[in-house]
């Protein structure tokens, strides 16, 4: 007969007080964060930023700068980010419908916020937590632009006109590469869907010729 574990209480109870103990210790996002603006170091860990977002930092704010100061912490109005406006011509913003602040944090200028994603004209439907707020590319669109990045409409997809090849067909096109090269060539091939060559009578006139030139006249 299988003896019956028995279930330890005291033991349970005192692995959910380290888990506890270990959450409550975890540093907060607003030491996590933290930035030394003079050496441009995390005083939490030392790391250094980039060379590269020294001048984004400095002239640039993060999204919860920008929150802090606004009422009801922007809940509602638009924000973009500077590297969407210099990549894309569509517009790309944020709707702001929850934002969690930490209230712990000097100047309240940390926390978590969630909204409607536009990216390039197509806007989204679910909400979803907003994404690298802590990055100094954030910034609140004016309310008399807001209409036209709303109004604003996605551009066309361009149709497509390559398919990748069949798995057999890819696998047997790899083989005559490498059996032809002596190597697997780095390029993807690609099927087109819309033939380039008109099939008619001038096109095989023509194959047949070459064929008859690289072959030369029979004596």
């Amino acid at each position: 007969m299988v003896k019956k574990k028995r279930f330890r209480y005291i033991a349970e109870m005192a692995r959910k007080v380290r888990a506890y103990q270990e959450l409550k210790s975890r540093p907060r996002e607003s030491q996590r964060f933290a930035l030394d603006y003079e050496t441009m170091r995390r005083p939490l860990t030392g790391k250094m930023l980039p060379v590269l977002a020294w001048q984004d930092v400095r002239r640039e704010n993060h999204l919860f700068s920008l929150l802090a100061g606004m009422t009801l912490f922007g809940v509602g109005r638009l924000f973009t980010r500077k590297s969407w406006l210099e990549d894309h011509t569509e517009p790309s913003y944020w709707q702001i419908t929850k934002v969690k602040v930490d209230y712990t944090s000097e100047n309240m200028d940390h926390g978590k916020a969630w909204g409607l994603l536009t990216y390039k004209g197509k806007q989204e439907t679910e909400v979803k937590e907003l994404e690298k707020v802590m990055y100094h590319d954030w910034r609140l669109i004016p309310k008399h632009e807001e209409q036209q990045f709303k109004d604003a409409k996605p551009l066309p997809e361009p149709p497509v006109r390559y398919v990748p090849y069949p798995p057999l067909l890819r696998a047997m096109l790899f083989a005559q590469q490498k059996k032809t090269y002596g190597s697997v060539l780095a390029d993807e091939p690609a099927l087109p869907l819309k033939r380039e060559v008109v099939l008619n009578r001038d096109y095989f006139r023509r194959r047949e010729q070459e064929r008859q030139r690289e072959e030369g006249t029979p004596v």
